[in-house]
């Protein structure tokens, strides 16, 4: 990977910024309650080394740039945990972001061997990563962001496409692609079911 270089942009993208790789996409937010808890911030990267940060003031969500990038039905977005992601994009932004890669689901279909899928667990033992998550209770709401808190936000997208790259690998060794793809087709279904309000199973007894 290039060295990194983070641009932070204010209330949306620049106008004819392309991601012709595919889309990291996380977000920040007040918390875990994306009706009580605004969004603040949300991350970009095409997998270039290069992180884009879009910080809202909590006023106006109106971002036609990246509203069009989230929507683009030709276009990748690479998560991990989409499921949050994607509710407080639906909720904020009023996009239904589509087509999903997860690597959360990814790393649970493919990785049996282990209960530890969070996104540093899974940097560093696939990529060799360290990457610190020092700064994942932090304001993200603040007029301004610290250093820290710039870089902390570029890590959690910085590496996704290097990830997607060797759990694909893994999904196929285990002959489990289609079971993944049929899991990330389902995840804007359901995060309009924890918007709703139906954060249980909705197919347990």
């Amino acid at each position: 990977m290039t060295a990194t270089k983070i641009k932070l942009h204010k209330g949306d993208l620049p106008t004819g910024l392309t991601f012709p790789n595919g889309i990291a996409i996380d977000t920040e937010t007040m918390g875990l309650n994306p009706h009580r808890d605004r969004l603040c911030l949300v991350q970009l990267s095409g997998g270039d080394g290069t992180a884009h940060l879009v910080k809202f003031d909590g006023k106006s969500y109106d971002a036609p740039n990246l509203k069009a990038l989230l929507a683009d039905p030709k276009s990748l977005k690479i998560f991990h945990f989409a499921r949050f992601d994607v509710a407080v994009l639906e909720h904020y932004l009023g996009v239904v972001t589509s087509p999903i890669y997860c690597t959360k689901i990814a790393s649970k279909l493919a990785r049996t061997y282990t209960d530890r899928h969070g996104l540093k667990d899974l940097v560093g033992e696939i990529l060799g990563i360290e990457i610190s998550k020092q700064q994942q209770s932090s304001d993200w709401g603040a007029a301004e962001l610290s250093d820290s808190q710039r870089s902390y936000a570029a890590n959690d997208v910085l590496h996704l496409h290097a990830l997607k790259t060797r759990l694909d690998e893994m999904l196929a060794r285990t002959g489990r692609q289609d079971l993944a793809k049929a899991a990330f087709g389902f995840l804007p279904i359901r995060a309009k079911l924890d918007l709703l309000g139906f954060e249980d199973d909705i197919f347990a007894h």
